[in-house]
Parts: structure tokens; C-alpha cells; sequence
């Protein structure tokens, strides 16, 4: 176990980071700074607007929207509404959910303004939606939204007047097609007053909120972000991989103008979308002080900025830990990756075995072995080709449940890990001691070409363990442990930060890019471990491949818990 240790502390250490990067902060209290923000006092806000579901059109949307207009008066904001009438195509997604198509709806949108010293500049705009879908109260989505931009108009008009008027843009329709976005930027003016806009949306109920879109040419915007806020989420992988996936937002009809956008979210605890159980009382406190702080640091910046960001070129951006904002140009990234090469193979060249087969017979494995086993037991675990109950969508429908498969993240995550430890297990003969990987320059290189914003999560566990391997070897002893452990850590951690956030977003359907971050791991993997037991590590390897299994078959037969959405429960 000894020849072990430095990889279990670097593993340990890389766990610590992982939960500190996704790890919400803590709530503060009421009693706090009255010019920061406070999920405690947010939470007043969240407990009467979530007090029951409200669509579009119903009793509880007007007694809401009463509610959010006083609120918003009380503040000191000039309040106005629009309506209009929602198109039969929603009229259907509502007869969907209540099982009684409605002849008409109205959708009421609410705008605000929140006077600046200079009203001639253009102005910052804070949007979320205040209905909800059919059986839902909807305390996370998008309640949490709502009562972040409250408390974070409170926090301004403490600190004083802002430069810039800040418009506000409680929309009603969403969730029957974005319905009251679509109406204001095609036919408000105000929609020509705004220069920045910052959306609040969430889909489940906690965990870190997350900058996970961006407006196009976001160098400035970035930059601006990175600088305001103090405790960062996002990467533009996340702003990549949701721009091409069919998922829309209220920040979609305003992404056709040239505002600098942001759009914050949080997903975690992502049973709770659209659930009747999406309750005041189940609400991630730490998740809306996130979401709260982050859109009062940004709004406070772009408010008073004299020049708002303009459109220029894609920057890469990720944070480290949740503890700072990594951002770079294209040119940088080139240069990143460059000295990443270069390190790798400074340290294949002087290793005592110098083979590239190896290395790559390794990531094939990792990739293939291991992809096609997590998509496997993906369908094992009831994602469609016929699945029955459980993450299925009950006995015999043959097609799986959305909400049912959000609900069981958690076990896939479990499920998925086994899997890569089942996959390192195996490959284990083949990348112990191996040093260099040509693979991951290889890859490393594709997408510096040909998507660049995603590449840092290849180039940067290739630069770190780059970096050990030059190190570690000339060291030796404690200090070279040392330093294995400390650049083990942050890879380690690094990429179950991101396999997290990965599993949360694509992950009950698309759980076999997992493999890609575990074949990532492979050139730090082989600073660590020297040399492997063959039969042991391949008895390893048949075990967690076993308790996978056995996870895929309890994620299937499990019944279809309470908080799947109420229009979905009532198909069964």
C-alpha cells in the first residue's frame, strides 16, 4: 500500500478542491451588510411569490405579479407592464400540462427602471420570469431569479445611485415558449435603451450558480465578470456545449441584438425541475446567495462602467475552484498549449521507457473501453430502447422519463466514476509509469483549431502534469511526493470538477463523454503510480465494473419518485 500513497493523497487533495469548486457559498444572514447581498432576506421574497404554482394566465400569476409590481414601486422603480396574447401552439403545451386546453391566455410582462445619474447612457438589464409551469411553485425556477434581482436592487439603492439606469424584465410566458422575451425585444423600445444584459434562470435547486452563456465576441464582457465577481463559476466548454444543444432561455430572443449577455444558472439538485416539490423550503439557501452575489457584483460593475463591453473576439474562460476566473486569448491559448507540448515531451525523452504506444494503448482504452461501457450501462439504467420503470419512464412506455433520468444524476455520477476507476484498472498495465501523452497533445491541438474555447480542458491537465514530470523526477524523496501530490491534486481535482458539472448538464444522456476527462487523467496517473499488479488491478477493475452494473439495474428498477414533474406523473 505504501507504493500507493502518493496517489491517495493527491486523490484526497483533488477531492477537496473538487468540493470547494462546486460547493455553494454559505447564506447570509439578514442582519448582514445592507449593501451585499443577503439569501436570507431573498428568501421573504421567495416564500410568498413560491407559495403555490403560477402559469401563465392563472389567479396566482396576477396575485404574483401584484406582489413582484409593489415590491419593485417600494424600491423606487418606475413600473409599467405589456400584454399579450399567447398563440395557440402554447395554448397546447398548457393543455398538456393541466389536461384542459385553454381557449386563451394572457402573458404580462413587467419592466421596471431603477433611475441612473446619467440616464443618456445605455442601460444594464437584469431579466428573469416570474411564471412557472403547470403543478410547480416553482421556488428555484424562476422564483430564485425574481427575488435575486429584488435583493439586488435593494444592495444598489443602498450604495447609492449607479451611473447607468438598470432596467428590470420580469417576463411572463417562458415556459411556454419565451413568450414574453420574444415580445420585448421585437417591439418594446426599451429593448434599444439596453447595452448589458444579465439573465437568471436555474434548472433543479441548488449547487453553484454558473456563468454558462455568454454573448458572442464575449472578450470584454469576460473580462468585466473576472474583475466583478469575487467567487466565479463558468467556463466557456459550458457556453460551447449549451450552444449546441436545443436548450433556450429568455436570453435567446435578446442574443439577435449586440448587448454583452450573461446568463447565470444553477442546476444541481436537478430532481426538483419543474417538481411540485420545487418548494421555498427545498431551496438551496447557499445556491441563491450564488446566483444573488454574483448578479449584484456584476450589476454593481456594468452600472457604473463608462464604456459597457463591446463585441470582439471569443475568450477562453473557466474558474479555478470557484476561487478565481483563468481567462485568456486565443493567442495565449496557443502559446498554453505550445509549452504543454513541449513539456510532454521533455518528458517522455527523458524517461527510462521511452514509448508512445503505450500511452496511446492506454487512452484507447480509457476512451473506447471506457465510453462504450458507460453507454452501455446507460441503457442497463433506463435511458430509452425500450427501458421500463424506474429512470424509465414507467413500466412498458419504451421511451425514458426527462425528469425521472434528472432525478437519478446523482447514482449516474456514482455509476459513471466506477466506471473510469474500472477503465484505469484495466488500462492500468499500459499507463503505470508511462510517461508523455501524445494523445492528449494530439487532441489538445484539434480543438485549439477547431473549437479553441473548449481546448483549456485538455491543455491544462496536459501543462500541469507536464510540469511534475519535469519536476518531480530531479527532486525525489519527499520533495518530489510533494510535488506529485500537489500537481496530482489539482488534475485530479480539475477534472472532477468539470466531470461534475459535465454529469449535471448531458449525463443521463450522454454519460460516455465522461471518458474523454478520464482519458485526461492518464499522463498524471503515470507520474503517480510506477507499476500496477496485473491480475490484481484487472480483479479491481471486474469489481467496479460489477457495482456500475448494479447501480444501472437500481437506477432502472427504482420507482419514479415524488418529485418528477406533476404533467409527466399524470401520463402514468
Amino acid at each position: 500500500m505504501k507504493k500507493y500513497a502518493v496517489l491517495v493523497c493527491a486523490v484526497l487533495a483533488g477531492l477537496i478542491l473538487a468540493i470547494i469548486g462546486t460547493t455553494p457559498p454559505t447564506p447570509e444572514p439578514a442582519d448582514s451588510d445592507p449593501a451585499a447581498f443577503s439569501a436570507v432576506r431573498a428568501m421573504d421574497d421567495v416564500n410568498i411569490i413560491a407559495a403555490a404554482p403560477h402559469p401563465t394566465g392563472s389567479e396566482e400569476n396576477a396575485k404574483v405579479r401584484g406582489y413582484i409590481i409593489g415590491r419593485l414601486e417600494a424600491l423606487g422603480l418606475e413600473v409599467t407592464t405589456t400584454q399579450g396574447e399567447v398563440p395557440q401552439r402554447s395554448l397546447d403545451r398548457f393543455g398538456h400540462w393541466s389536461g384542459e386546453t385553454p381557449d386563451q391566455l394572457t402573458l404580462t410582462n413587467i419592466i421596471g427602471i431603477l433611475p441612473g445619474s446619467d440616464p443618456d447612457l445605455p442601460a444594464v438589464a437584469l431579466m428573469a420570469h416570474h411564471d412557472t409551469v403547470w403543478g410547480s411553485p416553482g421556488a428555484a425556477d424562476d422564483t430564485a431569479g425574481v427575488a435575486s434581482i429584488l435583493e439586488t436592487l435593494r444592495a444598489v439603492k443602498e450604495t447609492g445611485t449607479q451611473k447607468r439606469d438598470v432596467i428590470v424584465l420580469i417576463t411572463d410566458g417562458e415556459e411556454l415558449g419565451l413568450l414574453g422575451a420574444v415580445q420585448f425585444f421585437a417591439e418594446n423600445p426599451l429593448s434599444d435603451r439596453i447595452g448589458a444584459l444579465v439573465n437568471l434562470e436555474a434548472r433543479g435547486g441548488g449547487g453553484r450558480a454558473s456563468l454558462f452563456q455568454t454573448s458572442a465576441g464575449n472578450d470584454a464582457a469576460v473580462r468585466i465578470y473576472a474583475d466583478a465577481v469575487s467567487r466565479p463559476a463558468g467556463s466557456s466548454l459550458s457556453a460551447f456545449v449549451y450552444e449546441t444543444l436545443p436548450n433556450d432561455t429568455d436570453l435567446t430572443p435578446a442574443l439577435k441584438r449586440d448587448y454583452a449577455a450573461y446568463n447565470l444558472a444553477f442546476l444541481g439538485r436537478s430532481g426538483l425541475y419543474h417538481s411540485p416539490k420545487a418548494t421555498p423550503e427545498n431551496l438551496d439557501q447557499g445556491a441563491l446567495q450564488d446566483m444573488g452575489a454574483q448578479t449584484l457584483s456584476l450589476t454593481m460593475a456594468l452600472a457604473n462602467k463608462d464604456v459597457l463591453p463591446a463585441k470582439s473576439v471569443n475568450r477562453t474562460f473557466f474558474d479555478a475552484f470557484g476561487l478565481l476566473l483563468i481567462s485568456y486569448g486565443a493567442a495565449a491559448g496557443w502559446l498554453l498549449l505550445a509549452l504543454a507540448a513541449v513539456l510532454q515531451i521533455y518528458v517522455w525523452q527523458v524517461s527510462e521507457e521511452k514509448t508512445v504506444l503505450r500511452g496511446l494503448g492506454a487512452a484507447a482504452a480509457v476512451l473506447i473501453g471506457g465510453g462504450l461501457a458507460l453507454y452501455l450501462l446507460n441503457i442497463v439504467s433506463g435511458a430509452g430502447w425500450g427501458a421500463g420503470s424506474g429512470a424509465g419512464s414507467g413500466a412498458g412506455s419504451g421511451e425514458a422519463n426527462y425528469y425521472d433520468r434528472l432525478a437519478a444524476i446523482p447514482m449516474l455520477e456514482g455509476q459513471a466514476l466506477l466506471v473510469c476507476l474500472a477503465a484505469f484498472a484495466a488500462s492500468a498495465p499500459w499507463w503505470a509509469g508511462n510517461r508523455g501523452s501524445a494523445f492528449g497533445v494530439v487532441a489538445a491541438i484539434g480543438l485549439q483549431i477547431s473549437a479553441p474555447t473548449t481546448a483549456y480542458l485538455v491543455v491544462w491537465p496536459l501543462l500541469l502534469s507536464g510540469v511534475a514530470g519535469a519536476i518531480a523526477p530531479k527532486l525525489r524523496g519527499t520533495a518530489g511526493a510533494a510535488v506529485n501530490v500537489i500537481f496530482g491534486g489539482l488534475v485530479i481535482g480539475f477534472l472532477l470538477q468539470y466531470g461534475h458539472q459535465l454529469m449535471q448538464g448531458v449525463g443521463p444522456s450522454f454519460p460516455s463523454a465522461i471518458a474523454i476527462l478520464a482519458a485526461l487523467a492518464l499522463p498524471m496517473l503515470g507520474l503517480l503510480v510506477s507499476t500496477v499488479n496485473r491480475k490484481k488491478a484487472f480483479g479491481a477493475a471486474a469489481i467496479c465494473l460489477v457495482l456500475a452494473g448494479a447501480i444501472a439495474l437500481w437506477v432502472r428498477f427504482d420507482p419514479v419518485p415524488d418529485t418528477v414533474a406533476a404533467y409527466e406523473s399524470m401520463k402514468g
